[in-house]
């Protein structure tokens, strides 16, 4: 007998003003809005040295600027559309997409932070690579959510997949500092739903009997496929809930909202949805990166460097090996400790997966970046990736004369150089 269906949908809680908080501790508990304009930490650290030219300001003490120094929202003047909210700003009325201006309106003491995509795409990345390593079968379904087929995984069938989902709560808190919501049901339309009803970091099961105790009552809006206009249709005709939808029906409303949609309408009102997961399907990199818990230098911390920066060639190659691939662009990305970025990168002669090798044609990118600057960020990349039996196949030989290992400290060996 073939185990019964779960599938789970997660998503980080106020994603991008976590990540901030991350940051910034000591914003706990306060309204904190994401959006607006592009004033950011640099300007902060510069008022900081100026205020209190005698404390050594830097990146590695964000956490310890005063609040006075955050600019609050009363102060903003332009047309800056708010990204996301913290909970306690959420409080006020203030959510997403949502004009700064307006938003100052309602919640005056909030502080306003600047978007930080690059932070939130290595956060991403982070916690996607963690649920992946306990369940492989994922559906990428933006920055800060995804589905999880749960059925075939360890623990995805105890007490409904709460179990399965407690796991990965706890794996991706304890590595990230995020917490996430997390439902659980026969499907994603259910799953979509259930992740929903117990915000911040929750878990909600709902099994196929659960549908009149806990979807029916609902607004038909919560189906995520029903937008306004069709809401307001569904009004017309006196229907407002999920179970007042799920009476109707399927020809009738194959009738007044066309064949296609109308009977999508029955179905996902009695809670069908065979949708499968949809995997990816062939990735485009492979790739690694590190933040530091504080800003390294390549001449005082060359040999912390050179650790972390041959630790990630070896996941690259091993994230390369264990997914089935070979790859010819090998890049760099660094960032500085003013947050800027840069990469790098050269096409070799031939595919490759292995560390030495990846090592050794990162290293020759490596000189070609300034390394007289403190580093915050350092990763590795593969790019231009194929099959590994595909290229096997094409090969005349399977297997060329590997490059011997680069041994020498790249950070060392680049700033010499450069001297």
């Amino acid at each position: 007998m073939s185990p019964m269906r779960r599938i789970a949908h997660l998503d980080i809680d106020a994603f991008y003003a976590s990540v901030e908080l991350l940051r910034y501790p000591q914003l706990k508990g306060l309204p904190v809005v994401i959006g607006g304009g592009r004033r950011g930490i640099d300007d902060m650290l510069s008022r900081l040295r100026q205020a209190q030219p005698d404390y050594p300001w830097s990146q590695d003490k964000l956490h310890e600027i005063p609040l006075d120094f955050f600019p609050r929202i009363s102060g903003y003047s332009g047309r800056g559309v708010i990204t996301t909210a913290t909970y306690a700003a959420r409080q006020f009325g203030v959510g997403s997409a949502m004009g700064v201006m307006k938003a100052a309106k309602l919640c005056p003491d909030a502080l306003l932070l600047p978007v930080d995509f690059e932070q939130y795409r290595h956060y991403s990345q982070r916690f996607k690579a963690i649920i992946t390593d306990i369940a492989p079968r994922i559906e990428n379904r933006g920055v800060d959510e995804v589905y999880i087929d749960f059925t075939e995984v360890p623990g995805g069938q105890r007490e409904g997949g709460r179990v399965l989902a407690r796991l990965i709560q706890k794996a991706i808190f304890e590595d990230t500092g995020l917490t996430c919501s997390v439902g659980v049901a026969p499907n994603k339309l259910l799953a979509k739903m259930a992740s929903e009803f117990n915000k911040p970091n929750g878990i909600s099961i709902v099994h196929i009997d659960d549908l009149e105790t806990m979807i029916w009552p609902l607004p038909c809006r919560k189906i995520n496929g029903i937008g306004p206009k069709a809401e307001a249709k569904l009004a017309t005709h006196h229907i407002h809930t999920i179970g007042e939808l799920a009476q109707r029906d399927r020809v009738w409303l194959m009738q007044h909202f066309g064949k296609s949609y109308g009977a999508w309408l029955h179905d996902a009102a009695h809670g069908k949805d065979d949708r499968a997961i949809e995997t990816s399907s062939e990735p485009v990199s492979i790739s690694r990166e590190t933040t530091f818990e504080r800003d390294l230098h390549a001449v005082h911390d060359r040999e912390a460097l050179s650790a972390i920066f041959t630790r990630l060639c070896e996941q690259v190659a091993a994230d390369l090996q264990r997914k089935g691939y070979v790859g010819k662009t090998i890049g760099i990305k660094l960032r500085y400790d003013n947050f800027q970025s840069v990469t790098r990168d050269q096409t070799l002669s031939t595919y490759a997966n292995q560390a030495h090798a990846i090592r050794a044609a990162a290293g020759q990118s490596l000189k070609r970046v300034d390394l007289s600057r403190r580093l915050r960020l350092l990763g590795v990349r593969v790019g231009s990736l194929m099959k590994l039996a595909d290229w096997q196949a094409q090969s005349s030989q399977t297997e060329e004369s590997p490059p011997q290992p680069y041994t020498e400290s790249l950070f060392r060996d680049d700033l010499h150089r450069k001297q």
